[in-house]
């Protein structure tokens, strides 16, 4: 148990309330969906890496455990080892990373519709690399950081003032207020740019992972890593969150202090992979959906299994946007919200009396 949690909890009713709403009915079992995820991910990261403008047999990919002279040989290794692998890993890691903040968002503010943008990290990010972009950046790693700055000061600027009032509902309406305000100054940015930056801004805003390398992905892993088993060990926190603000009090939870813990780690999670890979809509809000339609709503078992199932939402975007018009490439903002939209019009329908 986390230290915000009172041991042996009273209150059998609120408990028995939680029971009814994390399980209503028959599941399967969510090791057995894990296990299959994890299958899943595998076979269609090894379709992903074979295909694209270049496609690569699958006989090839033993020359990465080879070193080959031929240059044939060589060329087709440099081409998994250098292109492909980085940005499969890349698709993983980002989609996973989304997908699970996603959930946490949706838990916070007990709303199907959250996603860590409503708390400003998309827009805050979007406005620190349109600034960054605008003011003469040539370089992506500069870019990046403005950024991973933008979110954070927007997310910080969103939870201040939300701060001044108890209650979640304001945190969100500042979040709104926030997000305004970057979206009219990304638009006097915009205004500002010549047509080159123009070009840069509308690419990068509808996301890319053209620039996965290994070096990116050496510190991008462990820290998305790390920031998801934090948000991972609140589960009980979250499930509590299901019954209301007052009766996760009751249980135990000392929600200022979880609230604020959740948006930091949710934050410092979302902002890196704004910074590095612009702005993909979309992941966090539908990915977790479809994992409560087999799991129900037990946060013990949505977090991991979404964070899986991020990584194939992503990866399989990923390679859809690289066969669909190739030997081109779709900005793979344009696929997740392609997908995300139609889903969004059948949860309205399927929810329809």
């Amino acid at each position: 148990m986390n230290g915000d949690q009172t041991r042996d909890a009273p209150a059998a009713s609120a408990h028995l309330r939680l029971r009814g709403v994390l399980a209503p009915g028959w599941r399967p079992q969510p090791r057995q969906v894990f296990a299959s995820l994890c299958v899943l991910l595998a076979v269609l990261a090894l379709a992903s890496a074979a295909s694209g403008a270049l496609h690569i047999p699958l006989s090839r990919f033993a020359l990465l455990w080879q070193a080959p002279t031929d240059p044939t040989d060589i060329f087709w290794r440099n081409v998994l080892l250098e292109v492909r692998l980085p940005r499969v890993l890349f698709a993983i890691v980002i989609g996973a990373g989304l997908a699970v903040s996603g959930a946490v968002m949706q838990a916070l503010f007990r709303n199907p519709l959250a996603e860590p943008s409503l708390i400003g990290v998309s827009l805050g990010g979007a406005l620190g690399a349109v600034a960054a972009i605008v003011l003469g950046a040539g370089s992506l790693a500069i870019i990046a950081g403005a950024a991973f700055v933008g979110s954070l000061a927007a997310t910080a600027a969103a939870y201040r003032l939300g701060s001044l009032q108890p209650g979640v509902a304001n945190l969100l309406l500042a979040g709104i207020a926030i997000n305004a305000i970057c979206a009219s100054f990304i638009g006097l940015f915009t205004w500002q740019a010549t047509d080159v930056q123009l070009r840069n801004l509308t690419f990068w805003n509808m996301g890319s992972l053209a620039g996965a390398s290994w070096s990116m992905l050496a510190w991008l892993t462990p820290w998305v890593l790390l920031m998801s088993v934090l948000l991972i060990r609140d589960w009980r926190a979250m499930n509590a969150l299901l019954l209301g603000e007052r009766e996760a009090q009751h249980l135990g939870f000392a929600l200022h202090r979880l609230r604020r813990r959740l948006i930091v780690v949710t934050a410092l999670l979302v902002g890196p992979l704004v910074a590095v890979a612009g702005t993909i809509s979309f992941v966090g809000l539908v990915v977790p959906h479809l994992v409560r339609i087999p799991l129900g709503a037990d946060h013990r078992w949505l977090l991991p299994n979404t964070l899986v199932a991020g990584a194939i939402a992503l990866t399989l975007a990923d390679w859809l946007a690289r066969i669909a018009v190739s030997p081109a490439e779709l900005p793979i903002g344009i696929v997740t919200a392609l997908v995300g939209g139609p889903f969004l019009l059948w949860m309205l329908t399927r929810r329809r009396p």
